[in-house]
């Protein structure tokens, strides 16, 4: 497998490098880089078996390849870094994203971190690497604020001080 030494700054001055490997909790290797066009598809295909399948996103309908490559478009630019963890094999094992966390001007440094999985690699740690690749740590929970697949839904939220 290929890496790449690509480091990125961001507005407010924290520096990711994407080419960190990670051996996961079952012994898969992993690279952890910055996420590709070419990723697209296998970052809906995840999206949308969440969204059909978990709870991980309040989404209730599967998102259209026009919808996420806007989305995947407002990544990797300022604050908004977009990461994919990669399976040696090549799997696309899951991704991280830091969005927008309020339009209004004065949250501008402020992010929303969302962290999907394969289905297929689950348990195997990606997840949790991913949340350390950023440095966050979890603060709190919004208590019964979501409603999806006939159950009230609790929402966790993790915080990184820059």
């Amino acid at each position: 497998m290929n890496t790449r030494d690509s480091t990125s700054k961001n507005e407010i001055g924290t520096v990711f490098a994407y080419d960190e490997r990670y051996s996961f909790l079952k012994g898969i290797p992993m690279l952890i880089r910055t996420a590709e066009l070419s990723d697209l598809p296998a970052l809906l295909a995840i999206y949308n078996d969440e969204v059909k399948n978990g709870v991980a996103t309040f989404d209730t309908e599967p998102q259209t390849m026009e919808e996420r490559r806007a989305w995947f478009d407002a990544h990797n630019i300022e604050n908004h870094p977009l990461l994919t963890a990669v399976a040696d094999d090549g799997t696309i094992a899951g991704y991280a994203s830091l969005s927008t966390f309020c339009a209004k001007k004065a949250y501008s440094p402020t992010v929303e971190l969302s962290i999907y999985v394969n289905r297929t690699l689950r348990g195997h740690g990606v997840g949790k690497a991913l949340h350390r690749k950023f440095g966050f740590r979890e603060v709190g929970v919004l208590s019964e604020v979501g409603f999806k697949f006939g159950r009230t839904l609790s929402v966790g939220y993790w915080e990184l001080a820059v």
